[in-house]
């Protein structure tokens, strides 16, 4: 019997029973359908090894129910019947895995990634998507209202067990119901009753075509966290309106685009973030509450169960990361579940730029049916790893895995590489969380690592491997300015200063925007030190997620903390520099100390030994280009694969 008792136990939705009380999300992840928006065989194999991983209930995200609500450009579409075959199709491959599987149905409205926007009133979203919408006349909400019903009606006659209408996150239902983004006179807008008609009129339509037996649930915002918008005492007040309609469940989330709390948040933000909505609108309701927001830890999951504060909690980036997460946590193995980062660089950040949602952690994402008929080598190889940065370590796990013999020599004492400073700074331990995982997984598969060893001789005679990877990582780059090694203050580098091997002054200057550069102020004004940070491109952490970065810059905006941008060097001095900043002169005097984090230089130390003496070596990671760790663990992932 599973400690998690509560979490584990049956749940009933309307005339369904779910095995448990895991909603996997939906999430527009941009990838598998054709161009004519029917689902293929990458997204039938995407969804099909989470209902293997065990989560009770699963929703296809982004279903459009209207050619003008498409949000992005590959996602279902639901307003044909031809729709209606590929996704038999997807429902049968769910099906013997027992998980209850539905389709969320959404409208973009304003929030769309396309020229043809329709909203209640022609006001632009506030952030991410551009363009003013057209504003929808009351035919067109009418018809809009019939769409929602007849996709519906389709994903019924697809076989799916539930749908949920999307009416949070700033979409064409949120935007009705929000006076930040409804300014009609008519029977639309204006009171709450004129702004909950759209809701009601299309939640009608669908229990109409699809009968009473049909469960569906509403995905509502419980504060959407922007000026005149959706509060907590608005969604108190829509909730038993739609639990009198019939609604099945009321799943509560928050924000739109452009909100001060993110609807997606980062590693920034407490887990559990959104919980105490879902508690409010519970005690409003007596129909199923679904919680969502950071929820990581499936005792966490557990305690909010068990405390009454929802009925049933929704994972969304979790089982991106680890599909197993729900049979995992089921067996009481925590510790094997591959963690969410929240970094949203793979998730949200790949799919708002328009590619295919993917994720840091698990390259496998959106490769499941590439995957699927893999098949081990016939030949064991010997194979050496050097270096136990997460590259080396993503490499060795996948390697073992397939049934080859690994060894790891790591010239630190310690594993992780860079990543492991990176984890130091404030607000983002969890980037360490992935390699606690890697170390776990070569334990399993028995991979040794051999610490304080280089790639000499001796270790190369003693294994004679077949295969060599060279995995050793970057350090940051010297870079040439006039004065820099001239200067009195104090030169040190990003990976000096987090590794403890240098003490800055209280007077800091830190050269490099990027991300390690904002992590590295945000680290020293922590501990009460004077920054000022010089960048010398257009954009501070280009490689950071937007989401991410958002919630770090906000942490950056403190008096002790001052950043330049498009900086052009003209020397340091004695105790500062001279430079100009977005074409501004500024002289920075007394200050004690330069910090060098900028760009980062590969570590190939040991290639002409290895090239000299083994015919097969790969170079994976930031040895071989310094780039996010993303491409890194995928590189890393596929390389292995290949032997």
């Amino acid at each position: 019997m599973t400690a998690l008792k509560h979490l584990f136990s049956p749940i009933q939705i309307g005339n369904m029973t779910a095995s448990n009380r895991l909603l996997m999300s939906a999430m527009s992840i941009n990838f598998g359908v054709d161009e004519d928006g029917c689902v293929n065989e990458q997204l039938i194999e995407y969804f099909t090894a989470r209902a293997k991983g065990g989560v009770g209930m699963m929703l296809v995200g982004g279903g459009a129910v209207h050619p003008t609500g498409l949000e992005l450009p590959h996602l279902p579409t639901l307003w044909d019947d031809s729709c209606i075959p590929s996704l038999k199709k997807m429902v049968a491959a769910v099906k013997p895995y027992g998980t209850k599987f539905g389709v969320q149905l959404m409208h973009g409205g304003r929030q769309s990634y396309h020229d043809n926007k329709v909203a209640p009133s022609p006001i632009p979203a506030p952030a991410v998507v551009k363009g003013i919408p057209k504003e929808l006349s009351i035919p067109e909400i009418k018809e809009l209202v019939q769409a929602f019903g007849d996709s519906a009606l389709r994903c019924r006659q697809a076989g799916f067990d539930f749908v949920e209408i999307h009416g949070a996150h700033g979409y064409l239902i949120n935007q009705f119901l929000s006076l930040n983004s409804n300014k009609r006179t008519d029977e639309y807008g204006g009171s709450f009753e004129n702004r909950s008609r759209f809701l009601l009129e299309l939640f009608r339509d669908i229990r109409e075509k699809c009968g009473a037996d049909f469960p569906v649930g509403i995905r509502m915002n419980g504060q959407d966290y922007i000026k005149d918008g959706l509060i907590l005492e608005d969604a108190l007040r829509l909730a038993p309106i739609l639990e009198k309609e019939g609604a099945a469940y009321l799943h509560v989330s928050a924000g739109v685009y452009g909100s001060t709390q993110l609807t997606i948040p980062s590693m920034y933000v407490e887990h559990g973030c959104f919980i105490h909505l879902a508690e409010a609108v519970k005690k409003a309701v007596s129909i199923p509450v679904i919680t969502v927001g950071r929820i990581k830890d499936p005792r966490m999951a557990e305690k909010i169960i068990a405390e009454g504060k929802a009925d049933a909690v929704a994972l969304g980036r979790s089982v991106i990361a680890d599909p197993e997460y729900p049979n995992k946590a089921k067996a009481g193995a925590f510790a094997d579940i591959r963690p969410c980062m929240g970094c949203c660089l793979g998730c949200i950040h790949a799919v708002l730029a328009l590619e295919p949602g993917s994720c840091v952690v698990n390259p496998e994402v959106g490769r499941e049916y590439l995957l699927k008929d893999e098949k081990k080598p016939e030949k064991a190889r010997q194979i050496l790893v050097v270096g136990a940065g997460p590259s080396g370590m993503a490499a060795a796990r996948i390697l073992a895995m397939r049934g080859h013999s690994v060894t790891i020599c790591e010239k630190q004492g310690k594993s992780g590489g860079v990543l492991r400073l990176a984890a130091k700074v404030p607000g983002r331990g969890e980037v360490g969380d992935i390699l606690g995982f890697l170390q776990r997984e070569l334990e399993k598969y028995k991979v040794e690592i051999r610490y304080n060893t280089e790639a000499g001789p001796e270790i190369l005679d003693e294994i004679r491997p077949e295969t060599v990877i060279l995995a050793t990582g970057s350090l940051p780059e010297m870079p040439i300015i006039k004065g820099l090694f001239q200067t009195q203050m104090e030169l040190m580098t990003v990976t000096d200063v987090l590794a403890k091997e240098s003490e800055p002054g209280e007077k800091v200057i830190i050269l490099g925007g990027g991300q390690a550069g904002l992590v590295l102020a945000d680290f020293l004004a922590e501990k009460g030190k004077e920054v000022a940070l010089l960048n010398r491109k257009a954009h501070f952490g280009e490689e950071m997620s937007s989401n991410d970065r958002f919630y770090l810059r906000e942490r950056l905006k403190r008096d002790r903390v001052k950043l330049y941008k498009k900086v052009s060097v003209q020397k340091f001095t004695a105790d500062g520099a001279d430079f100009r900043s977005d074409g501004n002169p500024v002289s920075l005097r007394g200050f004690d100390t330069v910090i060098l984090s900028e760009k980062m230089d590969s570590v190939r130390d040991a290639l002409q030994l290895l090239k000299d003496r083994f015919a097969d070596v790969r170079i994976i990671g930031d040895a071989k280009s310094p780039r996010t760790l993303m491409l890194c663990m995928s590189e890393a992932e596929e390389i292995a694969r290949s032997l």
